[in-house]
């Protein structure tokens, strides 16, 4: 246990933390007006995925462009697997406080690999790494169309969403999303090594945004009363729920890979690429798919959890 705590920096603390301070001051971040923290928040998430797009190399996305099959492999199971377990699963949570938290369940499994930390852990488990950047970098830009689509069947057949939202949700994410990466990549040539050198700054200010849209949204949650049905040991289920999605997806592409003879290092790369899943992405597409969900806060604990459970996991996994 030791060992899995070591992997875990102390960002998961400081979204504790968050989560704590809008237990104890709801109104400040639940507060709608002209200029608010929710907002400033919406503006934060543009800029980080510019630098995301300025750190993004072209030569290095088309070295990773080898091996259809581990490119295949990753995104089926990052797309389809995991959603599928957790269609299968929904006649376990009744009532509607439970409905929240299989929605929540369902948009976690729904959303892109995460990037820096799977390039991160699948170098330091010498997997195949230029593999890694390309397939968790595609992941990212495939969510912003692949999440709305699942979340949007989702919602339209539990409470009557019409479709016609979906592409309202699409176009708001490649405004918030896709143009700052695609302007990020066309100046990467030039400012790409000013990224670089400053990724430590960089990471500093995305994991702010991220607390901030974390505050809000439970700010918001706790305002309205969202949690009262919700007790210690529900978490404590959701946790041991996540720890056992991620070592039964873990585990079937591993099968896959022995099915498909991936070698050693593409059989990483496809284990660590296809089970994580990204935290910027779930709280930033969040503030667009569920805009205007005083329950947003319960959404988004299945995929803080994950998160850092997946990290605990992973690093101890990339150093055996």
């Amino acid at each position: 246990m030791s060992k899995l705590v070591a992997g875990l920096d102390g960002f998961f603390f400081l979204l504790v933390a968050a989560v704590g301070l809008a237990w104890l001051f709801p109104a400040i971040g639940a507060a709608q007006e002209f200029f608010s923290l929710s907002s400033l928040a919406n503006y934060g998430i543009c800029v980080i995925f510019f630098f995301y797009g300025l750190k993004l190399s072209r030569n290095k996305l088309r070295t990773g462009l080898a091996n259809k099959n581990l490119h295949i492999l990753i995104h089926l199971t990052t797309f389809v697997l995991f959603p599928a377990l957790i269609l299968l699963i929904r006649p376990l949570f009744q009532g509607d406080d439970l409905w929240l938290l299989w929605l929540g369940i369902f948009y976690l499994a729904a959303l892109p690999s995460t990037v820096s930390s799977s390039v991160v852990m699948v170098s330091k488990a010498k997997g195949n790494v230029p593999a890694a950047i390309f397939n968790a970098s595609i992941s990212s830009l495939m969510g912003v169309f692949i999440t709305p689509l699942w979340m949007s069947l989702i919602l339209s057949s539990a409470s009557g969403v019409e479709m016609t939202t979906l592409w309202s949700i699409i176009g708001k994410l490649m405004m918030q999303v896709l143009a700052p990466v695609a302007l990020g990549m066309a100046l990467n040539p030039h400012w790409g090594h000013f990224a670089e050198k400053h990724s430590s700054k960089i990471r500093i200010y995305d994991q702010s945004i991220i607390l901030l849209i974390v505050y809000t949204s439970f700010c918001s949650s706790f305002a309205h009363n969202v949690f009262t049905g919700f007790s210690p040991a529900t978490v404590i289920v959701c946790a041991a729920g996540m720890v056992t999605l991620f070592f039964i997806v873990f585990g079937l592409v591993g099968i896959a890979c022995r099915k498909l003879k991936m070698n050693r290092e593409d059989t990483i790369t496809a284990q660590f690429c296809g089970s994580k899943k990204s935290l910027i992405h779930g709280t930033a597409m969040s503030t667009v798919i569920f805009a205007g969900y005083s329950s947003l806060g319960v959404v988004l604990l299945p995929i803080m959890i994950y998160h850092a459970l997946q990290l605990m996991i992973v690093s101890t996994l990339a150093k055996k």
